[in-house]
């Protein structure tokens, strides 16, 4: 049974894709500021175990990769699904909040990736999947913020392909745009036309169980038309 760690699987886009790979027999490690949560329904006790994953302290990506290990003896699969929204631009907004978004959205994901990275290669079929952003791929508002974190992630997400990539590790950038989650809320779209995080979990189903000959490095989810060249 193949292992799949998750970050940020109490809710949103990564709970979503925690019940996905659930339902395709992966063993999950859900990684979740609440161990005590309850996990999404359908999965065995065998098969699932939860873990406080603090995404803001540095060493806790260690303990949660040494404690996965301990209970599954190996890891397939990690997606980086935790992640926050500030408000940051050039003219306003707290140096503060800058530093969060790079904490939680870009060194918390590399250190992540770094753990596990010796992991992925044994696997022989490692997979990565950083859920990035839109944001991540051109610029449209003043949160300048948010898309310098997203752009680094996807970034990131090259970055593993060029370390791993002969050892059988592929990395994908997830690049939405409005997510019909708790973070898009007050947004002026509403949620029913924005994209489902159900479905950014069967594009994320599919794309683990690629063959190592099917690479896809970054994928651009829009629920809008837009001109992206």
């Amino acid at each position: 049974m193949k292992v799949a760690m998750i970050s940020g699987a109490s809710r949103g886009i990564g709970r979503a894709i925690a019940a996905e790979l659930g339902r395709q027999g992966f063993a999950l490690s859900l990684g979740i500021r609440d161990a005590g949560l309850v996990p999404p329904d359908g999965f065995a006790p065998a098969g699932l175990a939860s873990f406080g994953y603090e995404a803001g302290e540095p060493g806790n990506e260690a303990v949660w990769v040494e404690a996965t290990l301990a209970r599954f003896d190996r890891i397939d699969v990690l997606v980086n699904a935790a992640g926050i929204l500030r408000n940051v631009s050039l003219e306003s907004g707290d140096p503060a909040d800058l530093d969060a978004l790079l904490a939680i959205n870009v060194k918390a994901p590399f250190r992540l990736i770094k753990a596990v990275l010796p992991h992925l290669k044994a696997s022989g079929e490692g997979r990565v999947v950083n859920i990035a952003s839109l944001s991540g791929k051109r610029v449209r508002n003043a949160n300048a913020g948010y898309q310098i974190s997203k752009f680094a992630m996807v970034a990131l997400s090259h970055a593993v392909r060029q370390a791993a990539f002969d050892a059988g590790v592929r990395s994908l950038a997830l690049c939405p745009s409005y997510v019909a989650t708790d973070m898009t809320a007050e947004a002026a779209l509403p949620a029913a036309q924005m994209t489902q995080p159900e479905d950014l979990a069967r594009l994320v189903g599919l794309i683990v169980q690629l063959p190592n000959t099917a690479s896809i490095s970054e994928l651009v989810v829009n629920c809008s038309y837009e001109i992206m060249f």
